[in-house]
C-alpha cells in the first residue's frame, strides 16, 4: 500500500516553517498536491460518487532523507480525508485513522450494539416502570464510560516523540469553565485531516514541511464551504490538538497576530475619526482592523481609545459594534438615558444602515432578500452557522452597483444584527454563495483587509426625537 505520493522538488522552494493551521495561503507544494488528490479521487468511481456530496481532503508535505552524497531529502506527501469516505476510514492511497473504530468486532462496535439493544427495549416499556428507569441509568453509564474508552484511544504523538491521549489533551487545553460545559471533545475529534495526517508522518520519521485541506464537492447546508477552496483546521475539534500536535515544529506566526491593520497595545494611541458628536452622541468612522471592544489582551479597540481619550464620565457606551475587519459608522453614547433610546431603536429594528462590499466573484441576482437564520458554533468562535431550526432570524436586502474585473460591488441592508450576518448571507450557499474579499473565515482572506463597510446609518436623535442620516465614503 503506498501512501507516500513523489513531489516534483521543482515546483517551489520548500517553506523554513511549518504552516499555521488555522490561519494560511496554502503553499505551492500543497496546491500541487491538492491537484494530484482530486485526480485520483476522480479516477475511483466509488469514491468520486461519495466525495461529490462534500468532503474535506488534506495534504501534508513532508520530507524523506535519503542516503546519498548532498544528503538531501526527497519531497512526498500524504493525503487524508476527514471522517468516513464512502463509509470507511482505511481506504488505500490515505493515511490510516488514528484509532479505528469501525472494526465489527472491536469493543466499540460490539458496546455499541449492546446500547442499541437497550434503546429497542426502552422503546417500548412504559417510561415510569423500575426496569426501564433501571436500565436507562445503566444506558446513561455505558454511554459515558465508552466515550472516555474511545478518547483514550487517541494516543496523539508530538514532534518531540510525546503522547497523550485526547482527553488529557482537551482537558490540559481548556479553562474549568470550558471543561464543565463540555467535559468531552466533540463526535469525531481526532479524525479530521490534520491530526491523521501529522500522526502518520510522525510514526513513518517523516519530516512535515506543510499542509493544507481542501473541500471537494457540495457545499454543507450550515456551513460555507465551496468545491476547491482551501480552509484553515476546525478550531473546535483540532485547535487543543494541533497545539499539542506541533509542539517541537518551527511553525509560522499567526498572520492575523503579526497584521499591521490590527492595533497593538503601546502604539502611539489612534485618533479616532468623528463624524458627528454632541451633548449626547458621538458616530466615527471606525477603520478596517480595529476592535470594537477589547477582545485580545494585546490590541486596541474604539472602546479603550474612548476611555483613556475621550469619554468624560463612566456612562459612555458603544451603541452597537462593527467586527475588526469591517470600517464605517460607529455609534456611540454619553450618557445612560441615550444608550437605552438607542438600545430600543436597534430593538425595535428601528435603525436603518447600509452597507458596501466587495464580493470576489459574480453572483446571478441583482438584487433580492436573503433570509437565512444563524447561530453561533460553539466550539468555533466566533464563526457562525445556518440552522434553520435553533437559529435566530437573520434578513438581509440587497442591491448589486456593479461589477467589474469580476469582482461584484453591493449594497446591503440589514432588518437585524446578527454576528457575522452579512458575511454568513454573502458566503453562504443559500445566500449569494460568494465571499466578501478579504473575508478570512467564509472566504479566502489573503487581503490587506475585510471589503465591507459601513456606509450609511439612519436613527432618531434621542434627545430631539429628529430623524437623523449620516454618510461616510467608502474607502475602496
Amino acid at each position: 500500500m503506498v501512501l507516500l505520493h513523489p513531489l516534483n522538488n521543482q515546483i517551489a522552494e520548500p517553506p523554513q516553517k511549518f504552516t499555521y493551521p488555522f490561519c494560511y495561503e496554502p503553499h505551492p507544494l500543497c496546491v500541487e498536491a491538492s491537484k494530484k488528490v482530486r485526480r485520483y479521487v476522480s479516477t475511483h468511481e466509488v469514491l468520486r460518487e461519495d466525495a461529490q456530496n462534500g468532503k474535506m481532503f488534506g495534504v501534508l508535505v513532508v520530507e524523506k532523507k535519503q542516503e546519498n552524497e548532498n544528503g538531501d531529502g526527497k519531497l512526498y506527501f500524504l493525503a487524508a480525508y476527514s471522517g468516513l469516505l464512502a463509509g470507511r476510514n482505511d481506504w488505500p492511497w490515505f493515511v490510516p485513522p488514528v484509532f479505528d473504530a469501525q472494526q465489527p468486532d472491536g469493543h466499540f462496535k460490539q458496546t455499541e450494539k449492546v446500547i442499541t439493544a437497550l434503546n429497542t427495549v426502552l422503546d417500548v416499556l412504559p417510561s415510569e416502570e423500575r426496569l426501564a428507569i433501571a436500565l436507562r441509568e445503566l444506558r446513561k453509564h455505558m454511554s459515558e464510560d465508552l466515550q472516555t474508552w474511545l478518547f483514550q484511544q487517541y494516543r496523539m504523538l508530538n514532534a518531540y516523540g510525546e503522547q497523550r491521549d485526547l482527553l488529557e489533551i482537551w482537558h490540559d487545553y481548556h479553562s474549568v469553565k470550558v471543561r464543565r460545559k463540555f467535559p468531552y471533545p466533540p463526535g469525531g475529534t481526532g479524525d479530521c485531516c490534520a491530526p491523521k495526517l501529522l500522526q502518520y508522518a510522525y510514526q513513518q520519521g517523516l519530516k512535515p514541511l506543510c499542509m493544507a485541506e481542501f473541500w471537494m464537492g457540495a457545499s454543507p447546508k450550515a456551513e460555507v464551504r465551496h468545491d476547491g477552496q482551501f480552509y484553515p483546521s476546525c478550531r473546535g475539534k483540532c485547535l487543543p490538538i494541533l497545539t499539542w500536535m506541533l509542539k517541537g515544529l518551527q511553525v509560522e506566526e499567526n498572520p492575523q497576530e503579526k497584521d499591521p491593520l490590527m492595533y497593538p497595545l503601546g502604539r502611539t494611541p489612534v485618533k479616532l475619526d468623528i463624524i458627528y458628536e454632541d451633548h449626547w452622541l458621538m458616530v466615527i468612522n471606525k477603520p478596517s482592523g480595529l476592535l470594537s471592544v477589547p477582545g485580545r489582551e494585546s490590541r486596541l479597540s474604539v472602546w479603550s481609545i474612548l476611555r483613556q481619550h475621550y469619554a468624560e464620565t463612566e456612562d459612555w457606551a458603544l451603541a452597537h459594534r462593527l467586527d475588526m475587519g469591517t470600517s464605517g459608522l460607529l455609534v456611540i453614547t454619553k450618557t445612560r438615558e441615550t444608550y437605552a433610546f438607542m438600545q430600543s431603536q436597534f430593538a425595535n429594528r428601528e435603525v436603518k444602515k447600509t452597507y458596501v462590499a466587495l464580493l470576489e466573484g459574480e453572483i446571478q441576482r441583482t438584487s433580492g432578500t436573503i433570509s437565512l437564520p444563524l447561530k453561533a458554533d460553539p466550539l468555533n468562535r466566533p464563526r457562525q452557522i445556518v440552522d434553520h431550526e435553533n437559529g435566530k432570524p437573520a434578513t438581509t436586502d440587497f442591491q448589486v452597483l456593479s461589477v467589474k474585473d469580476g469582482i461584484t460591488r453591493i449594497e446591503m441592508y440589514p432588518h437585524t444584527g446578527r454576528t457575522h450576518q452579512l458575511r454568513v448571507h454573502c458566503a453562504h450557499q443559500e445566500g449569494l454563495g460568494v465571499p466578501i474579499l478579504g473575508d478570512d473565515l467564509y472566504g479566502h482572506g489573503g487581503r490587506e483587509r475585510l471589503f465591507l463597510h459601513a456606509h450609511e446609518i439612519t436613527f432618531r436623535h434621542p434627545i430631539s426625537r429628529e430623524e437623523m442620516t449620516l454618510r461616510v465614503e467608502v474607502p475602496f
